[in-house]
């Protein structure tokens, strides 16, 4: 299971990348990718719609289940990764790359203190692993 030390964490099991000009850039943890399954459909928000942290901002359907994404930060969104809506198993093939989500202009960048580290996150799943849950 990859989990990038340059990248913050959410128990939701989304990840954060702070990116140049202060941009937030989203997707989903390998460990989430790897419970859906197949992603066969996204969901996104449209450029220009705000969420506060913890907020639902769109889907994936898997062929499992459909699971929400929650926002990592608030803010607003200023990117979607169209690709994803003509290939969704990118979710599943490169989680941290070109399987990303949104990005979002922060409403409040100190909200990235309270996401986990890569290290703490790794902690995280262990207890999840050892609890036999998610």
């Amino acid at each position: 299971m990859k989990v990038p030390e340059n990248l913050n964490y959410s128990k939701e099991h989304e990840w954060a990348e702070q990116r140049e000009g202060g941009v937030i850039r989203v997707g989903v943890t390998d460990y989430a990718q790897d419970a859906m399954g197949d992603v066969v459909f996204v969901e996104l928000p449209e450029t220009g719609q705000s969420f506060a942290a913890g907020e639902s901002f769109g889907s994936l359907e898997s062929v499992k289940a459909v699971s929400d994404c929650y926002m990592p930060v608030g803010g607003t969104v200023t990117a979607v990764n169209e690709a994803l809506l003509d290939a969704p198993e990118l979710v599943n093939k490169d989680p941290y790359g070109e399987g990303w989500l949104i990005e979002v202009e922060p409403s409040d960048e100190q909200e990235l203190e309270n996401l986990l580290s890569a290290e703490e996150y790794k902690q995280y799943l262990t207890t999840l692993k050892d609890e036999g849950g998610d």
